[in-house]
């Protein structure tokens, strides 16, 4: 009887054990961010029960099944390393979660062709083999720092779909990510002709950016700018850009908007940039020959790289698109290097959906206000905006020694990138995050009291970010998106 009852009590025991462990992994695996299962494998449903290899990385005890909560690696994947230490299986498999087929009603994007990221341990023959298998012509690739990976820009020779094909390449084990090749604008609003300067630009006021020019200029800042030709030869750019990248085939050619953008950077002429002192990173991404400025994935990429490449501090963004998923690992990527990115909230106006990389997480989005502190009516709204500078009627520079005047939030995010070189001359090491949480605690409160949809924490001030001893925490934290991939 005494035997009994131990046998009984002993296994009572174990099943209490058992069920304790079930638990306290279920509430790692519910708790854990799907992205970050790095290296968990889950094992295969048998007609014996779970079984097929065990679970690897996270030292979850052997023979326990893992439910599904991240990417399933399959047989035969390699790992080899990636950058930051995450395995390249790991990368394809957290890309597949979501596919990057484009939406329906979509048609931000190039009609005829696809972007893919391939592992660069993928050899010619392989890819050769991809590009067949596919129909597909090849028409561009690079290997990207940013990313660690190599990106191929391919045209569909026939009639099928961009989505369709999108599909079928994610299904190859070969291809790392697919998707589109977006199309991004400039924003840029109507402009006036100006026959020359004016130095009362009320801008420079409205930052108070005399006072902060007192203690810093952006000298040995350099801040990159992703937009069209820039005029070099502009009387208020003279000698502030530092290199150039062009990263279109088409003969280069000046273009207001760059021109523009530059200038409200760095003018030091009859114009006063907000970083008079920043040297320029010139990148030309968008072709302003056609009758819109437009600018695609690929060469918005290839861009974002060579700033990184090159010594950016700061990334100015004034053009605004679809959500990309490519674009986002690479600006996740800047961000961690410590670069600080700034984009145009765009100017759809307030019924728009979010824009990017505006909207991105990595990202301060700026919106535009006139000379009464009142919101630019075409000015996007969202809970991404961070903060707000003049965009309204700017006097800007334009090519060939002209000046006009513009309104835009590509102009905001222009003079909030000035303003993030003064505080980086100030204080060369301070992160992006922390460059953020200053902004939005010095900003001048506009609109709804605290931080709103229409101007974020408020307007710039340019001086009250210098003066800031350390960043203090913003009274209301940027809330951050996530894509629920249906399990946690």
């Amino acid at each position: 009887m005494r035997a009994h009852h131990s046998v009984r009590l002993l296994a009572a025991i174990a099943a209490l054990t058992l069920a304790t462990a079930d638990a306290a992994f279920a509430q790692r695996a519910s708790s854990r961010d799907p992205s970050s299962n790095i290296g968990v494998r889950a094992p295969q449903r048998g007609n014996g029960g779970y079984h097929g290899g065990g679970i690897y990385g996270r030292g979850y005890p052997s023979g326990y099944f893992a439910p599904r909560v991240g990417p399933v690696f399959e047989e035969g994947e390699i790992d080899d390393g990636g950058p930051q230490g995450i395995s390249r299986r790991t990368q394809r498999s957290a890309r597949r979660a979501s596919s990057g087929a484009p939406a329906a009603n979509e048609r931000r994007l190039v009609p005829d062709e696809v972007v893919i990221e391939v592992a660069n341990a993928v050899s010619p023959q392989q890819i050769d083999a991809l590009q067949r298998r596919h129909r597909l012509t090849r028409v561009e690739s690079q290997t990207f720092q940013l990313s660690g990976t190599t990106l191929f820009r391919w045209r569909i020779p026939d009639r099928r779909s961009v989505a369709s094909v999108v599909r079928a390449l994610e299904a190859d084990r070969l291809v790392a990510s697919a998707q589109p090749n977006y199309l991004f604008t400039l924003q840029q609003d109507e402009a006036k002709a100006a026959s020359e300067g004016d130095a009362a630009q009320y801008a420079l006021a409205k930052l108070r950016l005399p006072q902060a020019h007192a203690l810093a200029k952006g000298d040995k800042v350099p801040v990159a700018v992703i937009d069209s030709g820039i005029d070099a030869n502009h009387p208020e750019l003279a000698g502030a850009i530092a290199e150039s990248y062009d990263t279109l085939t088409a003969p280069m050619a000046p273009h207001k908007h760059g021109t523009a953008i530059a200038g409200l950077i760095a003018a030091h002429g009859k114009l006063m940039g907000a970083a008079p002192g920043a040297p320029i990173l010139a990148i030309r991404a968008f072709d302003g020959t056609g009758a819109s400025v437009e600018g695609t994935t690929f060469n918005i990429l290839k861009g974002l790289d060579w700033a990184a490449a090159h010594g950016a501090r700061v990334i100015n963004m004034s053009f605004a698109g679809p959500s990309d998923p490519a674009i986002h690992r690479s600006l996740a990527a800047a961000h961690k290097k410590g670069i600080v990115l700034v984009a145009a909230a765009g100017n759809a106006g307030p019924k728009s959906p979010p824009l990017y990389p505006a909207a991105d997480p990595n990202v301060i989005a700026v919106t535009a206000t006139d000379a009464e502190d009142k919101l630019f009516p075409q000015s996007n709204r969202g809970r991404y905006i961070a903060v707000a500078a003049p965009g309204a009627q700017i006097l800007v520079a334009i090519p060939d020694g002209g000046y006009e005047v513009a309104s835009g939030t590509s102009y905001s995010a222009a003079e909030v990138s000035g303003i993030v070189a003064l505080m980086l001359e100030r204080n060369r090491d301070l992160p992006p995050d922390k460059v953020r949480d200053i902004l939005l605690a010095t900003a001048k409160d506009l609109g709804p009291k605290g931080r709103d949809i229409l101007f974020g924490a408020g307007l710039a001030d340019a001086y009250g970010a210098l003066m800031a001893e350390q960043a203090p925490m913003a009274a209301a934290p940027r809330p951050v998106e996530r894509v629920s991939t249906g399990a946690r």
